[in-house]
């Protein structure tokens, strides 16, 4: 089993690429998404794990594009709690700390806790476990990064301070990927698509009216312009329904309504 991840080892991804596939599971990690999505796209891995949205900073909206653009399927998603955790190289103070690095997300959900820590600057980096590595392998003082709780064991480093998210009921949701339309073993009562329609007066309600008259419950909508094709825009949906039939009926009535339909997956809801 080989599963493509953004980060490294001690990372959200890396925690969820183990706790859905196993602790056996060979572990591929890449430097962005993006590169994700290629290997999975060539077939170099069989699978791919992708944060997609949080629960306090929302939808991470380039990753649908990833998997609009590589040609990839969803089968299957996972919500992971997040606790986010300050460490440093072990006996600094953290009054000892000038600079706090992680992923820009990482730091929108931590905000409040350095408001009272003005001195501390916080900076942008490419992943949570990544600065954590950096830290215990180059013994920079002065720096704390923000990740995990298994970041800090695996890469010797001391917890200043745990918990430290805004909102403690935090979760992500990660959608696992694969390159060709898996085989259902289960019947679906989630779907992820995108639908692309011109903007034309009153297009948007029809839409919804469509879905909502199949009694599809939207939980996520997300709409971009089509860069090539001017006036006409796409909207990225995450939606759930009890009865499978309707949910075939509403696509093809979006179909047959000047509405382009692409489905991404159709899987179970784990949450």
């Amino acid at each position: 089993m080989k599963v493509a991840i953004q980060g490294i080892p001690g990372s959200f991804h890396h925690q969820v690429a183990l706790n859905y596939f196993g602790a056996d599971t060979e572990i591929e990690g890449f430097r962005t998404f993006e590169e994700v999505a290629k290997a999975v796209q060539r077939g170099d891995v069989p699978y791919g794990v992708m944060a997609i949205e949080n629960s306090i900073a929302g939808a991470i909206l380039p990753n649908y594009d990833l998997i609009d653009r590589h040609e990839l399927h969803i089968f299957e998603e996972y919500y992971l709690p997040i606790s986010h955790n300050l460490m440093v190289l072990p006996g600094q103070k953290i009054t000892d700390i000038k600079e706090v690095k992680s992923h820009p997300m990482a730091l929108l959900q931590c905000k409040r806790f350095f408001e009272d820590y003005p001195d501390i600057k916080l900076i942008d980096d490419v992943d949570t476990a990544t600065v954590a590595k950096r830290i215990s392998d180059e013994k920079i003082k002065g720096l704390g990064a923000i990740a995990s709780s298994t970041a800090a064991e695996i890469y010797c480093l001391e917890i200043l301070a745990d918990d430290i998210q805004t909102i403690k009921n935090n979760f992500t949701r990660f959608i696992l990927l694969q390159k060709d339309k898996p085989q259902q073993t289960e019947k679906p009562n989630k779907a992820s698509f995108k639908i692309t329609i011109r903007n034309e007066k009153g297009s948007l309600a029809k839409l919804l009216t469509l879905l909502s008259d199949n009694d599809l419950d939207l939980s996520k909508i997300q709409s971009i312009p089509v860069i090539e094709n001017p006036w006409h825009y796409a909207f990225f949906i995450d939606a759930q329904f009890d009865d499978y039939a309707k949910y075939l009926k509403a696509i093809d009535a979006v179909n047959q309504n000047g509405g382009e339909v692409k489905i991404f997956g159709e899987y179970v809801s784990r949450k």
